[in-house]
């Protein structure tokens, strides 16, 4: 089995998604930006799986098909021009996955950023889809205008689920700066 490193909250996420997504999953990437989580998650589901990947960004949709397109994924992907806090008005059915990756597109200028408002709505709606065993992952970035906000707001979300439906963690790496990005999991526990 090749090693894989766990700096930094986007791997530490991949590690636990590679530990529940399956082949025919249905996953979420709630935030999509340049496409390396909706890939990674093509990997995971494959052929048999559904992806719906969320950004309100059309230059962050275009970055992601790319990128599908030059991996071999095209078709297993609904690519959806609407903000996360839309997430069960367009995902109907259960699933195994979502994934934030919250802040900004990289790459692009820091304007259009997620914000606490709608990510919390978002957040609510990913945990009322998760299938039994299934997680969702959000690496939270404090380091821009907003994100201190938007993190605690991530933080008293997954504070008052409840224990008896749902496991929280909060996971960050101690020998980095308070402003480096960290990861919270939830995984709804298995029936």
């Amino acid at each position: 089995m090749r090693s894989r490193s766990l700096s930094g909250a986007v791997p530490l996420a991949h590690y636990f998604l590679r530990e529940r997504v399956r082949p025919g999953d249905r996953v979420v990437d709630a935030t999509c930006g340049n496409g390396h989580d909706t890939a990674f998650l093509a990997e995971l589901v494959g052929a048999a799986g559904t992806i719906w990947a969320f950004d309100i960004q059309e230059s962050a949709l275009a970055a992601t098909r790319a990128r599908l397109e030059a991996f071999g994924y095209p078709g297993r992907t609904e690519l959806v021009l609407a903000g996360h806090e839309r997430l069960a008005e367009i995902v109907t059915e259960p699933v195994r996955g979502v994934v934030f990756n919250l802040g900004f597109l990289p790459g692009a200028g820091r304007e259009t950023v997620t914000s606490s408002a709608t990510t919390s709505a978002a957040l609510e709606q990913a945990a009322g889809l998760l299938l039994p065993g299934g997680v969702v992952t959000v690496a939270v970035y404090t380091g821009h205008a907003g994100g201190a906000e938007e993190g605690r707001g991530v933080e008293e979300w997954a504070a008052a689920l409840s224990p008896r439906t749902f496991n929280v963690w909060r996971c960050r790496q101690m020998n980095r700066s308070d402003t480096a990005p960290y990861l919270v999991v939830v995984e709804r526990i298995p029936a």
